[in-house]
């Protein structure tokens, strides 16, 4: 029998690569629901493609001109994750939830009661919203599997283990400026900050791989995601990006998990964590294992790992605000407002304001309190910004 799934943010990175397993295993699953923001005509491909019968355009303006030159009656579109409970009258196998950025979290949320199994390849929605998140698994008896490489990668060495953790390695590629020079750094444009050694991923994320942000995040989430103090996790750089975590553990054993830098492994193993299936991937290569570099970043080139020493051990909405400003200030030097030192340098000055202190403490009550937050923050990051520039 084929199994039932939904793709949240189809038409993005993750999405495609979900869509591309499937492509090559059809017989295994039947699609039953994709999503995009506004890229109305790749989804109507891929609802072509896989014989999807529901689709959600979130933004009303793209939504309105699909509606208007759709000629297929068979295709319901929709514009809101509200019709949710219209689509999925049954629960479902599976769930992709691969929206970028934090309108990924009230779907991300939405869905857990309409799935059996849930991947998740939104750092915002665990960053912010973890605690309401991982109630609602519980709540519904939903499995989880984290889909970013170093969170997978975590819980591929851990899922089965009764051992105590002694600590935690997440390894960082180190982006396009680890061997460039200061001078290069301070003058570096978007393109050269979109330049990522390894990895094809979308702008936000390689911009914070270049400032390693990214790395910030990942411990946020893996933090929450395996219930472990902050202080259990350290961040190595690997620029051949070929391990992805090392846990080692009171009894003095240590794991390392290795794989080729391609999101399709993890997602395979997502979609068949219950199932044997033979994936086809590269030979075991000897002579990247007989070099393997793995060392500290300097902090002097990532001053935003500075960020990691003035969290909250609790989950609180300071996270949500480092989030928000974090992406507001990318958004700057994708738009060539600010230079590419300046998002780190504004990022540990904005976070440090009054109007954020009170936050330190505060959880998330819900996602309307979260995205009240986020609006609040994004709005003083950018009149800070103005203030200094002027």
């Amino acid at each position: 029998m084929k199994k039932k799934i939904v793709i949240l943010g189809s038409t993005g990175s993750i999405g495609k690569t979900t869509l591309d397993i499937i492509k090559k295993n059809k017989k295994d699953f039947q699609i039953i629901l994709l999503s995009t923001n506004k890229n109305i005509s790749e989804i109507v491909k891929q609802s072509r493609e896989f014989n999807v019968k529901n689709i959600i355009v979130s933004s009303k303006y793209h939504f309105q001109i699909l509606k208007k030159k759709n000629k297929d009656k068979g295709l319901k579109i929709y514009n809101s994750f509200d019709s949710l409970k219209k689509i999925l009258v049954n629960k479902i196998d599976y769930s992709m939830c691969a929206i970028s950025g934090i309108e990924g979290l009230k779907p991300t949320y939405d869905i857990i009661k309409f799935t059996k199994n849930i991947g998740i390849a939104n750092k915002e929605s665990i960053v912010c919203g973890w605690s309401l998140i991982n109630n609602e698994i519980k709540k519904n008896k939903t499995n989880f599997i984290p889909i970013d490489s170093e969170h997978f990668s975590i819980w591929s060495l851990v899922k089965n283990d009764i051992h105590k953790i002694n600590e935690i390695i997440l390894t960082a590629s180190g982006g396009p400026f680890l061997n460039k020079s200061k001078k290069f750094i301070s003058r570096a444009k978007p393109k050269d900050a979109l330049k990522h050694p390894n990895w094809s991923m979308g702008q936000k994320i390689s911009i914070d791989s270049a400032t390693m942000m990214n790395k910030v995040f990942e411990v946020i989430e893996a933090k929450k995601i395996f219930n472990l103090n902050q202080k259990k996790f350290k961040i190595l750089v690997h620029p051949k990006s070929y391990i992805h975590a090392i846990v080692k553990y009171e009894n003095g054993l240590i794991k390392i998990l290795a794989h080729d830098t391609n999101m399709n492994i993890p997602i395979f193993n997502f979609l068949y964590h219950d199932r044997s299936k033979k994936i086809n991937s590269n030979s075991i290569n000897l002579s990247l294992l007989n070099n393997l570099s793995l060392f500290k970043p300097s902090i002097k080139k990532f001053p935003s790992l500075k960020v990691l020493n003035k969290l909250p051990n609790n989950e609180t909405l300071y996270e949500t605000i480092l989030i928000s400003v974090n992406d507001e200030l990318v958004k700057l030097f994708l738009n060539n407002k600010i230079k590419f030192n300046d998002i780190s340098h504004y990022l540990l000055k904005i976070i440090k304001i009054k109007e954020f202190k009170k936050y330190i403490y505060k959880r998330p009550i819900n996602i309307k309190e979260i995205l009240k937050i986020l609006n609040f923050s994004k709005s003083l990051t950018n009149r800070y910004v103005g203030i200094k520039n002027a």
